[in-house]
Parts: C-alpha cells; structure tokens; sequence
C-alpha cells in the first residue's frame, strides 16, 4: 500500500548521483565508509562529510574518535545499533543509543571526543556534516542530543513509519532539532516490503537518501532506480521525495538541507571560506584559543 497521489501530482525528485562510497580509517582506527568527503563527491552544498560506521568487531571501532577540534561548521550523528559517548571543552557530555541523534555546532571552535561505549557488539550509524554561512562560522560552539523517546515517530499508510529528527514533516510532526541555519530535513523511514511513501521537500533543498537496511525503487531520470543497502543516492530537482520498500523491511535516512553557494576551503578538521581563515584556525587551536571570542588574546 502506498501513499495516494496528490490531485496536481508534485514533480517526484529523481536520482542523480549514486554513491558507493570510499573504505577508509578515521579517528584512532576506526573503520568507517566515506561516501561524501572523497574524490568521487568532495561536497553536495551544503553537506561537507558523510561517513558510515557499522561492524561488530570491536577492533574496527574501540579506539573511537579521541581529542580533536573542529571550527566552522556542524555535525549531525545518529546511531542506528550501539551506544557513542560525546564530551567536549565546553563541559558538554552525553551518550546517544540506537535512534538517538546529536546535533553539535562547531562555530568558532571546540574540541570534543567521541567514544562507543560498549566493548562489544555492533556499532552502527551515520556522521554527517553541514557547512556554516560566513556570518555564523564564529558563531558560538554548542551541543545537544536527543534520545529515540524524545523523536516523534508517524504512523503512515501500510505500515509505513516515519521519525521526524529535524524540520516539519507533511504530516504534520516537527522534530526537536531546530535553529539551524540551513534549515535541514532529516527523517529516518521503515517501510514494509512493497509500501510506498512520499514527502514534499522545498525544490531550492539539496537532497539525498542513504539506505540503512533492505532495499528501494525510487524514480530515476528515465526509469526507476533500486537501491541497495548500504548506498546514498543524490536526488535532483523536483518537488517530492518517493521511494518504495522492495524488502520485507526496509530503512532509509532522508536529509535535505539549503544550499550556501559560498567558498569552502578545508584544512583537517577545519571548514571555512579562504585559506587566511584556515591558518588562523590552526593559529588559533596552537595558542590553545580556538573557540575565544573574536579579537581576545590578539595584540
């Protein structure tokens, strides 16, 4: 069973890119795959860095993501399957479980740690990072996280169930993830094999899927597209997303979030809008002064 059309059907959203995505190391070791960050996709504006941990060997994630600072921009995690432990200089702690979600903004600076914190078992989730505008890049850092019972969760025609993380839905829910500059969508969809489902998203959204279990139709440029698992599709304009389930069960994440359309020079942890402003950030994090006010402890 799917959703019903609308009378004035909305033009779906189509795929036009397919991501398989890069094996790589990050952190202390931890194995992880990389699907926006690399050469085959360096960015989809105004998302800088999409990774993607899952195993259930110890050795590919106990060591975690140690010490390390970030400046200019935001990261989004979720966890899927595990508990991840945050802690950060501003004194922010925390530890999200399976559905649990953290929203961290980077601003003008922080230093924070992030630590499974089981020995055990599978850790699984997704790392997502959403570039700052200029004028907010020095922003001050914050942090919040938001279990599975704090999500709202839509019961949707065939079974279909949809958390709402961030942005209002078409159904009506609106998720605790809010403020944010680029007005992002993220909902995590569980489908029934052969339900269908369908959500409006603005046409000036950069969008894409990322397939957490099972498989999916959605419509291409000229014929529909199946999704495996484990896959990100970058979805083109239009008015709506739509997908389909193909498996008995079936999980994909939807984001989408509005384009910046300004300059984006990497330096490590380090997103910002020229080379001056990279060094700085360095300058900053060696004089131990990274997330400072603007102008403090310069001479």
């Amino acid at each position: 069973m799917s959703e019903p059309l609308a009378a004035n059907d909305a033009t779906p959203r189509p795929v036009s890119g397919l991501l398989a995505g890069r094996d790589t190391l990050d952190g202390a070791g931890v194995r992880l795959r990389r699907f926006i960050g690399t050469g085959d996709c360096l960015q989809h504006d105004p998302f800088l860095l999409l990774d993607r941990f899952a195993s259930d060997n110890p050795r590919d994630y106990i060591a975690g993501f140690p010490e390390h600072p970030h400046r200019g921009f935001e990261t989004v995690t979720l966890i899927f399957a595990g508990e991840l432990e945050h802690r950060d200089s501003t004194g922010r702690n925390g530890v999200i479980g399976p559905g649990g979600v953290q929203w961290m903004t980077a601003g003008r600076g922080i230093v924070h740690s992030e630590m499974p914190r089981q020995r055990q078992g599978l850790l699984h989730g997704l790392q997502l990072w959403v570039n700052l505008p200029a004028c907010l890049k020095l922003c001050p850092p914050a942090y919040r996280e938001f279990a599975a019972a704090d999500i709202p969760v839509e019961t949707r025609a065939g079974g279909i169930r949809v958390r709402v993380l961030a942005g209002s839905s078409s159904h009506g829910s609106r998720g605790p993830i809010t403020g944010v500059a680029t007005d992002p969508i993220l909902q995590d969809w569980s489908l029934p094999g052969g339900t269908g489902g369908r959500e409006p998203l603005p046409r000036d959204h950069a969008a894409l899927l990322y397939v957490v279990a099972g498989s999916l139709q959605v419509p291409g440029e000229s014929a529909p597209v199946r999704l495996p698992t484990d896959s990100v599709a970058l979805l083109g304009g239009g008015d709506e997303m739509r997908l389909k389930g193909l498996e008995e069960d079936n999980r994909a994440v939807l984001v989408a979030a509005r384009p910046l359309g300004e300059p984006v020079v990497r330096g490590g942890p380090f997103v910002m809008n020229s080379r001056d402003e990279i060094l700085q950030a360095f300058r900053d994090y060696q004089a131990d002064r990274l997330a400072a006010e603007p102008g403090d402890g310069e001479v």
